[in-house]
């Protein structure tokens, strides 16, 4: 079936995330947006009693674990709970709302909002991005000004959809707040919108200034005006 395309084990590489106890009880990836705030406070338990991690991370506040090589500038705002990686830059006025798990070498960049989120090792947001009740896969990139929208107009409940060859894909996720899940490598043009209930799958790339709905497949190149192609190397 092409809904299994979407499942977890089709879009991540699980070892570049601390997420992966989580992803792993869900089938697909949207099941685990409810449980990002709790798992962020578990791992943070045994961040405080394990002697070695506890060394590696310096606790800023409530519930905010920073691992002591990331570097996070004094003008970015960070809630708990929140747990940022090794290696990774969080830049001027970047706004981290709360359960938020950042991997190892990300970056978050200037003005960029996160809220409920999994970002996995070696991802950039870098630029004016909003990233709300999302997923983002390994080394995926957002461009600047890309955007993902994770309220419907209607304020219904998310389906995620399929187009195309893939239009018998319909999955009720019974979520009010889904903005996007990104597949490792992807890649988003600048100025782009991923309207709720997007679902891109691994290695795709999204052209600039696209506003994307439903499930875009592994692979493919999502061109001005919704048109797919696959990607020919």
């Amino acid at each position: 079936m092409n809904s299994d395309l979407l499942k977890v084990e089709n879009m991540y590489d699980l070892s570049h995330t601390q997420a992966r106890e989580l992803l792993d009880s869900v089938t697909y990836p949207w099941e685990a947006l409810p449980g990002i705030k709790d798992f962020i406070l578990q791992l943070g338990a045994k961040i405080d009693t394990d002697p070695e991690l506890s060394a590696q991370y310096e606790k800023r506040g409530d519930d905010i674990w920073i691992h002591k090589t990331a570097k996070v500038f004094d003008s970015a705002y960070i809630a708990g709970p929140c747990i940022i990686g090794a290696e990774t830059e969080v830049r001027q006025c970047a706004f981290v709302r709360g359960s938020a798990l950042v991997g190892e070498g990300c970056v978050v960049g200037n003005s960029t909002e996160l809220k409920n989120v999994i970002i996995f090792d070696s991802v950039q947001v870098p630029h004016y991005n909003y990233v709300g009740d999302s997923v983002l896969g390994y080394k995926s990139h957002m461009g600047a000004g890309s955007i993902t929208s994770n309220v419907k107009s209607d304020k219904t409940l998310v389906v995620v959809k399929g187009y195309g060859d893939y239009s018998d894909i319909s999955i009720e996720t019974g979520l009010k707040k889904f903005g996007a899940m990104l597949g490792d490598f992807v890649e988003v043009g600048c100025n782009s919108v991923l309207n709720p209930g997007s679902v891109i799958g691994r290695h795709t790339n999204i052209y600039p200034i696209s506003p994307v709905r439903g499930y875009v497949p592994a692979n493919s190149i999502y061109k001005t005006g919704g048109e797919i192609v696959e990607k020919i190397d």
